[in-house]
């Protein structure tokens, strides 16, 4: 278990608060641009639907050079917020900025969301709100969705349901919600949600857990709080936030670190409770709190000839590396997609007038947009399947194989980006309402391949004790 994350400053502002029954988090670094209106919304939230509750919002910063710390402090004040919403409040509104520490030497989302778990135990509060320091879509509403099933239902995590565009989330889509909705049996369809709520039961049962990593203490914390929740038998709900408009990421370009440590964790995690996971079949909802909201998600572009050309470059470089950990079947296949990738997207970038490997537009060429792009590569076609089968592969191998996690995942990337470049190839012309079915038909998918990772689970753990000298499976990593 790491050490604690409070500062000598960071126990004084807890002293001088005293305690509090609600809190709101928001992690932050050079949010200086977005971060105002999330804390006018957070302070509107709590004076407008926990009037009688004692109420504090803190923000955990990373040291933006940005302002964003002055951005939260200078923010419209509690007061103003009561005054253009005519309500009262039993309890003055506490605000606190901070610049939160590093975990064991690692600083990042984790790392933040540990300050402010360590600051809601010392607090007492019954109910911990995080949301993201980058939305333009968060209402005051979203205070009451991600709290209220906490104090009035007495649920212990809240998980968001967004509107998101099709090509948006492709992580949570592609890997975390069909792996854990076929591990663990629950239909939680964003389980790494940068917004969620957690209740004070559940904040004390993370803070007793020793599997904190390094990735933890960045990007991997989201899926590390969802399966800790899961496996701990605490009370999971989602509930309904409409459109989520926040800084996109082109998954191309921008997901690269966000990935290997959300999928090194979500192995790892897989690892260690396998007995909770091998005897689970199939799955089933999980209950939504808040009114159906329809919204219309904001645009975003997603370069498909970069990532069908990265799918090929790693496979020029990687080919051994995947033989290590694919299954000769499953290899085969997925190098025969890697080549036919890296053959229609260099048919389509000599067609276009773009870089081959950056997708780009060169000597004055105009950037065609996503459908563009992907009608010029139209005939690809990643299956399901096989997607499902090659990430069971993954799993298996970072548990019982001989690469670490760390190198698995680094060099599973590219997979990963064919397997986005299909989806968003799939999508192109469909509604966001479509594309939803597509990712619903990829997680039955996982859920019926699931017996091919249980046998083949079951088949290395029978060899484990021989070669790892223990009967309990490989040592974890150090």
């Amino acid at each position: 278990m790491p050490s604690s994350a409070l500062t000598p400053a960071i126990r004084e502002e807890i002293a001088r608060l005293g305690c509090a029954d609600i809190m709101v988090g928001i992690p932050s670094y050079r949010n200086a641009a977005t971060i105002g209106h999330v804390v006018r919304a957070a302070q509107a939230g709590l004076v407008q639907y926990f009037p009688d509750l004692r109420p504090v919002l803190v923000n955990a910063d990373a040291g933006s050079p940005d302002g964003t710390q002055r951005v939260v402090v200078e923010t419209e004040p509690p007061g103003y917020i009561e005054q253009i919403l005519l309500v009262h409040p039993t309890n003055r509104l506490d605000r606190v900025s901070l610049t939160y520490p590093e975990v064991d030497g690692i600083g990042g989302k984790g790392a933040a969301l540990r300050t402010l778990f360590e600051m809601a135990a010392a607090l007492e509060v019954e109910a911990l709100v995080v949301v993201d320091s980058d939305l333009r879509s968060i209402v005051p509403e979203w205070i009451e969705l991600l709290a209220g099933p906490i104090l009035k239902g007495g649920y212990d995590y809240v998980t968001p349901l967004y509107a998101r565009h099709k090509y948006d989330g492709t992580i949570t889509n592609t890997v975390t919600y069909p792996v854990t909705r076929a591990l663990y049996g629950l239909r939680i369809r964003q389980p790494i949600g940068g917004d969620f709520g957690v209740s004070g039961d559940l904040i004390r049962h993370y803070l007793s857990q020793n599997n904190w990593t390094a990735d933890v203490s960045r990007f991997g914390i989201d899926v590390w709080m969802t399966t800790t929740a899961v496996t701990g038998g605490f009370a999971v709900c989602q509930t309904r936030l409409g459109a989520k408009i926040h800084d996109p990421k082109d998954p191309g370009s921008d997901l690269g670190p966000m990935f290997r440590e959300v999928v090194g964790t979500l192995l790892t995690m897989a690892r260690d409770n396998a007995e909770r996971w091998l005897t689970i079949t199939g799955s089933h909802d999980v209950p939504a709190y808040g009114f159906e909201r329809y919204a219309e998600p904001a645009p975003l572009e997603v370069n498909t000839l970069r990532l069908l050309a990265q799918f090929h470059s790693g496979s020029l470089t990687l080919a051994e590396t995947w033989g290590r950990f694919i299954a000769p079947d499953n290899c085969g296949r997925v190098l025969a997609l890697a080549a036919e990738a890296g053959t229609l997207a260099e048919a389509a970038a000599h067609r276009l007038g773009l870089s081959r490997e950056s997708g780009e537009g060169t000597a004055g060429r105009t950037m065609p947009s996503t459908d563009e792009l992907s009608d010029a590569v139209a005939a690809f076609h990643f299956p399901d399947e096989l997607w499902a089968l090659v990430f069971y592969d993954l799993l298996l191998s970072a548990s019982y194989g001989e690469v670490d996690v760390e190198r698995l995942v680094a060099a599973f990337l590219p997979i990963y980006f064919g397997r986005v470049g299909s989806l968003v190839i799939e999508n192109r012309h469909l509604s966001e309402e479509q594309a939803e079915e597509h990712v619903e038909r990829q997680a039955r998918e996982f859920e019926l391949r699931k017996p091919y990772l249980v046998e083949r689970w079951q088949q290395a753990a029978a060899k484990a004790p021989q070669r790892n000298g223990s009967a309990h499976g490989p040592e974890p990593d150090r």
